[in-house]
């Protein structure tokens, strides 16, 4: 071997190994620390001592913690958002108003239909407080009004018993029609009451709800009989209204020339022809202002009372229903064009005699959608069928979830919500269990078991008129005297009596200004700020880039893999080989790394001590000694040709 040669080969034996060459794991820790450029990984292995190296091991990971909780930090709060008010002066569309009458359908026409339920209703009431109504108004028949079921056939309570519970008697409760005790099985609901008592009674009133079997119950208790016995009339006008067909209640309720005595908006006269009939299940008729039925929606140019909404409402108190309701006057509700008007749930109620008046703020809100946060742009992506003929919102799905779910397990639809396709309202004749499994369906609903809340999700953008109601006494006693006689004139044609303060409410829905605030998330971060932050933590603790990021990849999951990699292919391939040898012989122990002496890089020949410690070959015939060659003994010349005073001296 060439002596240069032999020195190359030499230092290169001595020189570090690196990278994937390492034959360990701990070789290719030192070979990076070496090599790094992050500063506290270098330090570790040049420092001397043990105390200096320690403090260094211990600086070191301390920085790489605080790196992957601040990067930690940065990718958790990426997906936050930023919320920016901006407030504009315009010129505003005048928003959508529905208007109720809190009586659904008049009196006189309905009660026909609920003359036996008043009548158990009355007697019931008799029954349990003595209660017995003096003098009875024009518009009642006193036929109707039975005693206590005196000859006739009781109805209603036989259905759905009301029921007396003692609080010292405990699964026991009266009946209101046998005065018998009966045992109460399932499970007892007890519902606060909306009246405050001073003195807490003794008496519970309720009624109970089985299914078909009649071992399946559950009893609903009240606090208060006027709950109880308001609930259960409830329960059984739905079911009577029900089979009523649709254009029938709507002539049983108010037209909207009744309902609407005068009207003026933006100084300008209106009527009923302004107002689009919207018929609800409880509320009856009810009538829609500036709803965009002919395409156009109105605006308003200017704030304050006189350039709003100013309408006078005839209430008729004489033809409210008087278990139905137990308050007189209307209610109204702000909302979008094409936003279905839930006068039950967000309603501001108008009282009589009395002018209310509503100032408005209109306040436009837009919300990021995924993954910032959890809202729908349109209910497309809700796996809810809307069931209402309106926009999407959060109280649409959750109402049309419910109906669904009523449909699917009573076998019909609850009266007070618009019906699936396909699908009818809930009566005793087709449905006899329908009220007992409403009610177990409502509880699941309430306590969130049917998964309604978790499907319905809140809209991204959305309108809010923030509201804020003044009352003052209307008309006063200076002009009712000349007030009253004109608006009686001009309801000639209508009605057939004379008006009087508590029949009539005045409204003003308007706009106090014409500022419109609107609130917008926008990303609080963004990819190149969060690959910046992430740029600014590794300076700032490890003194490192992008590069070494790639370089610690490589070499700790690339590198330290492949020498894993390689270690157990090492040692499959010796148990290969033991496998497959000779029984009795075991195969030497091959040596890895650098203890292998096979690796040493020498070129040198062997000497004769060398030659002499190497192992002798399995299974090899040693040769014996061959005999000599005795032609091979004679002296040959060196030279072909000898020179004459060379030549030696022949033999004789």
């Amino acid at each position: 071997m060439a002596p240069g040669e032999k020195i190359k080969a030499k230092i290169k034996k001595n020189l570090p190994v690196r990278g994937p060459q390492a034959p360990t794991i701990k070789d290719l820790m030192h070979w990076y620390c070496m090599n790094t450029n992050t500063h506290g990984c270098r330090r570790i292995v040049v420092s001397r001592g043990r105390l200096r190296r320690l403090l260094w091991i211990l600086f070191t990971l301390t920085a790489v913690a605080l790196i992957l909780w601040q990067c930690a930090l940065l990718v958790f709060s990426f997906y936050t958002v930023s919320v920016s008010i901006k407030v504009h002066f315009q010129k505003l569309d005048f928003p959508a108003v529905t208007i109720c009458n809190i009586n659904p359908y008049k009196y006189s026409v309905v009660h026909d239909l609920l003359a036996d339920l008043e009548g158990e209703t009355e007697a019931a009431m008799k029954a349990l407080y003595g209660f017995e109504e003096g003098k009875h108004r024009k518009r009642r028949e006193a036929g109707t009004w039975s005693s206590a079921w005196e000859g006739g056939p009781v109805k209603f309570l036989n259905r759905i018993p009301l029921l007396i519970f003692n609080k010292n008697e405990k699964d026991k409760a009266r009946d209101f029609v046998t005065g018998r005790k009966r045992m109460i099985n399932g499970n007892v609901i007890h519902k606060a009451s909306n009246v405050i008592h001073v003195h807490e009674s003794e008496k519970l009133v309720g009624f109970q709800l089985c299914s078909n079997d009649t071992f399946d119950c559950a009893t609903y208790t009240f606090s208060s009989g006027i709950n109880a016995i308001q609930e259960w009339y409830k329960l059984h006008y739905m079911n009577i209204m029900a089979q009523v067909p649709l254009e029938k209640k709507i002539n049983m309720s108010y037209s909207a020339e009744e309902l609407l005595v005068t009207c003026f908006f933006d100084g300008m006269s209106c009527d009923g022809r302004n107002f689009t009939l919207f018929h609800h299940p409880m509320y009856g008729n009810c009538y829609t202002f500036n709803n965009r039925e002919n395409g156009t929606i109105l605006s308003t140019s200017m704030g304050g009372s006189e350039h709003g909404l100013q309408v006078i409402l005839y209430i008729n108190e004489e033809e409210y229903n008087p278990y139905l309701v137990s308050s007189t006057g209307a209610k109204v509700l702000i909302h979008r064009q094409n936003e279905y008007p839930f006068i039950e749930d967000v309603g501001t109620e108008i009282e009589t005699a009395m002018s209310t008046s509503i100032g408005m703020h209109l306040t436009e809100s837009f919300k990021l959608s995924e993954p910032y946060s959890q809202c729908t742009e349109d209910g497309s992506d809700i796996p809810v069928n809307n069931i209402y003929k309106a926009a999407y919102s959060l109280q649409i799905c959750l109402y049309s979830c419910f109906q669904t779910k009523m449909v699917k397990k009573c076998g019909c639809a609850q009266y007070s919500q618009p019906l699936p396709p396909g699908a009818n309202y809930c009566n005793y004749q087709q449905h006899p269990n329908w009220m007992y499994c409403y009610y177990k369906l409502y509880q699941a609903f309430v306590r969130e078991e049917l998964g309604c809340q978790s499907v319905c999700r809140e809209t991204c953008s959305f309108k809010e008129w923030t509201l804020t109601t003044s009352l003052a006494q209307w008309p006063s006693e200076v002009s009712e005297k000349w007030l009253l006689p004109v608006l009686t004139w001009d309801q000639g044609q209508q009605i057939n009596k004379k008006l009087n303060k508590t029949d009539l409410a005045k409204l003003l829905i308007f706009y106090k200004d014409l500022n419109q605030r609107s609130i917008m998330e926008s990303p609080a971060n963004s990819i190149e700020m969060l690959l910046s932050n992430f740029g600014g933590q590794l300076g700032l603790w490890m003194s490192c880039s992008v590069v070494c990021v790639i370089e610690i990849i490589e070499v700790f999951f690339i590198d330290f893999f492949s020498i894993i990699a390689r270690r157990q292919w090492q040692k499959a391939k010796e148990w290969w080989a033991q496998k497959r040898a000779p029984s009795g012989l075991e195969a030497p122990a091959s040596q890895q790394g650098q203890d292998n002496p096979a690796l040493e890089i020498d070129n040198d020949l062997p000497t004769f001590t060398s030659a002499m410690r190497l192992p002798p070959a399995l299974d090899a015939q040693v040769p014996g000694t061959p005999p000599p060659t005795y032609n091979t003994l004679h002296l040959q010349r060196a030279f072909s040709h000898q020179l004459s005073d060379t030549e030696l001296p022949s033999e004789s």
